[in-house]
């Protein structure tokens, strides 16, 4: 049958971008307390166009995909899976992103009731043309947080928000999702549960009072975490205070070049 995709095109354009969204796919990703997970990621892939061929091949980026369907999806599985689809595509760049939410049982501090905490999570992965791979993980993780400038002033109490912390880490090396999250929670006025009892409401609520941040010092302190960690190549951070007594959101952003 004719190929119509691979026609010449006269019109001298490249394109930087061309492939498929919005790809939904149940995959296993890496865990680090059971192996892997299943999750129902949303995928995009893409590639580069030269400027002589009219169009590339849609389909080939869904069986490049399905191919890797049953294997534990990581950041070290993205160099094998972008050198797939830049082969089957005949291409010098291909890109890929995915996007899932990722389950974590969280454990409260004095009841110990378990249930999951979901964390929305994406593998990124990028080619140039001289083969050079970028990889990336970004990470969402909600917070809590408490104003050290209220603590200060009031009588009785202090205000506080939830927050999002959001981490996007360009990676030389394996790191675990949970590693990026247990740093967030860490650096952060308190940890989120989705199951809090009485006893652990006293506890959580005292320690946030005891551990209170601004957005900038949540973003620094991340900051400077993921600054130590030789795993990270580089990074952006961002914190976001759901504000609880004004009619705005405060953030802070940190971009760092090791």
């Amino acid at each position: 049958m004719k190929d119509i995709q691979s026609k010449k095109d006269n019109r001298g354009l490249g394109i930087k971008e061309v492939g498929v969204s919005d790809v939904f796919l149940p995959i296993f990703v890496s865990d680090k307390k059971n192996g892997k997970q299943q999750v129902v990621a949303k995928i995009k892939m893409s590639t580069n166009l030269p400027a002589d061929v009219r169009g590339t091949h849609m389909s080939r980026f869904l069986e490049a995909i399905r191919a890797y369907e049953s294997h534990g999806f990581n950041i070290s599985s993205v160099d094998e899976l972008l050198q797939h689809i830049k082969s089957v595509l005949e291409t010098s760049e291909a890109n890929i992103e995915i996007a899932f939410p990722y389950f974590i049982e969280k454990t409260a501090p004095i009841s110990q009731k378990k249930f999951l905490m979901g964390y929305q999570c994406k593998i990124i992965g990028k080619t140039f043309k001289n083969n050079k791979i970028v990889k990336k993980l970004e990470v969402c993780v909600p917070i809590s947080s408490l104003c050290p400038c209220s603590k200060e002033i009031s009588r009785n109490g202090a205000h506080n928000q939830r927050g999002l912390v959001v981490m996007n880490v360009i990676t030389s090396d394996f790191i675990w999702l949970e590693d990026l999250i247990e740093i967030a929670e860490r650096e952060a006025s308190g940890i989120l549960y989705p199951i809090l009892k009485r006893p652990d409401e006293k506890y959580v609520t005292e320690k946030m009072f005891d551990s209170a941040k601004f957005v900038e010092d949540i973003v620094r302190d991340v900051a400077l975490s993921l600054n130590r960690d030789k795993r990270v190549a580089d990074f952006f951070v961002k914190c976001t205070n759901y504000e609880s007594i004004h009619n705005h959101n405060s953030y802070a952003k940190i971009t760092k070049q090791k």
